[in-house]
């Protein structure tokens, strides 16, 4: 059952309006459904833009951030709680403990890193959670493309593109982690 959605997208406040749009989307829709919003503890970028949009609707938003972001005074202050870590992998060790699945909008280089972590602990079988992207303008392609090479050039097994989803939107993204079934994955390498 999904009480819990961590979301890692970008802190950026110049991006287009579009990216922007497609996060405030996603937190609206997760306000109404209900569902507990974990994420990275922002005020700005997507970060911001989908908190606001959580509580539009009710919903409960859960920051976490590492000590020295708060020094930035960048958190989102209206967040119902504000877990502070010391760093940044106690900072993904608690969204990852909080959560019942995971969701990635687009961003840059820290939310690659949060997603391939789960991506990987996927494919580990350390966590049976679903992982999603939402491809706002098609942002995801080159990775995909990038994961479809890895597994025709044998860096990777094929059941690995079964780890997660790619979904246009946020209602696709969030009927996929609702409705998710964990595939079978060899514990075998290649």
């Amino acid at each position: 059952m999904i009480h819990s959605v961590c979301v890692f997208c970008s802190s950026s406040d110049s991006v287009n309006a579009v990216y922007k749009e497609t996060a405030t989307d996603l937190g609206r829709r997760l306000g109404r459904l209900g569902l507990n919003l974990i994420y990275g503890g922002a005020s700005i970028g997507l970060m911001g833009c989908l908190a606001r949009g959580v509580h539009e609707f009710g919903g409960r938003v859960t920051g976490v951030l590492p000590e020295f972001f708060k020094i930035k005074e960048i958190e989102y202050g209206d967040a119902d709680e504000l877990i502070v870590t010391r760093d940044m992998r106690e900072r993904k060790a608690v969204m990852d403990q909080k959560s019942d699945a995971f969701i990635t909008l687009p961003g840059g280089i820290g939310t690659m890193e949060e997603s391939m972590e789960i991506l990987s602990m996927k494919q580990l079988n350390l966590t049976p959670k679903p992982l999603v992207f939402v491809n706002t303008c098609n942002f995801f392609d080159g990775l995909i493309s990038n994961l479809q090479e890895m597994v025709d050039l044998k860096f990777a097994k094929k059941e690995t593109l079964d780890l997660f989803a790619v979904e246009p939107g946020p209602q696709e993204a969030l009927d996929y982690i609702l409705n998710y079934k964990p595939p079978k994955i060899s514990n075998k390498w290649m």
